[in-house]
């Protein structure tokens, strides 16, 4: 199952390179024959140590799997102004899409998440990253894709977000509200590259993309589900920064 796993992901992101749609029909097909399912929401309390409002803006990075859904989630949460996919972990000679997918640069698949510390909290962040956008069961996987590059990972900017996400983990392994402990690593932060444009807004320009039908779109609706409060209809995007 490994081998049609990264076969089917290799087809997938050869697809959306070379924009062969068939590839991509292929690729959908090998991961449900393979009984790869999509990642599943999972209801967890609220963190007990958290930042408190405050004004300016602030950043996060987080990693857990494909860029492209870490992204389109965070990209509808209330209080976030920017979500940018990239790399982070490694140089910044290797922080290129081929060359990270070989799994040997260190760099993570990742998303720099800058925010309103007065409309949303870094822990009101990681609720949605541990609930909605990945499994943080799973370290160097997320559904079909696997690699160190794929790893479930918080770049850690100062003390402050070290020990909120350190404590939110400890709280949530103790609940037990995950069928397995979190293995989430904390990883202290150095920079962040961000990604091919091509790579960015990725969910948003291809709704109808097979791993984003499948993979990615029921992150958005389950963070409409569960945090109805956060949820924003209209994503904020890189492109609309751009014009």
């Amino acid at each position: 199952m490994r081998t049609s796993m990264r076969t089917a992901t290799r087809l997938a992101r050869l697809a959306m390179l070379g924009g062969a749609a068939m590839l991509a029909a292929v690729a959908f097909a090998s991961w449900q024959s393979a009984g790869i399912a999509a990642e599943e929401a999972v209801v967890i309390p609220a963190p007990a140590v958290d930042e408190k409002p405050s004004s300016g803006a602030e950043k996060a990075v987080f990693a857990g799997g494909c860029f492209w859904g870490v992204q389109g989630v965070f990209q509808h949460v209330k209080g976030v102004t920017s979500a940018v996919s990239g790399y982070s972990g490694g140089a910044k000679d290797t922080a290129h899409y081929e060359m990270t997918g070989s799994g040997t640069t260190g760099h993570a698949e990742s998303v720099e998440v800058t925010y309103d510390p007065a409309k949303i909290t870094y822990g009101q962040l990681l609720q949605v990253y541990f609930s909605v956008a990945h499994n943080p069961t799973q370290l160097n996987y997320q559904g079909p894709d696997q690699g160190t590059q794929y790893r479930s990972t918080i770049f850690v900017a100062d003390d402050q977000q070290k020990k909120i996400a350190q404590s939110y983990i400890a709280q949530l392994d103790k609940v037990k509200v995950f069928s397995a402990p979190i293995v989430t690593t904390l990883e202290a932060f150095k920079a962040f590259y961000p990604a091919e444009d091509y790579h960015q807004d990725f969910l948003t320009l291809n709704p109808t993309y097979p791993y984003i039908v499948y993979n990615d779109l029921p992150k958005i609706e389950n963070l409409k589900q569960l945090f109805p409060q956060l949820y924003r209809e209209k994503p904020v995007l890189v492109s609309e920064a751009k014009s």
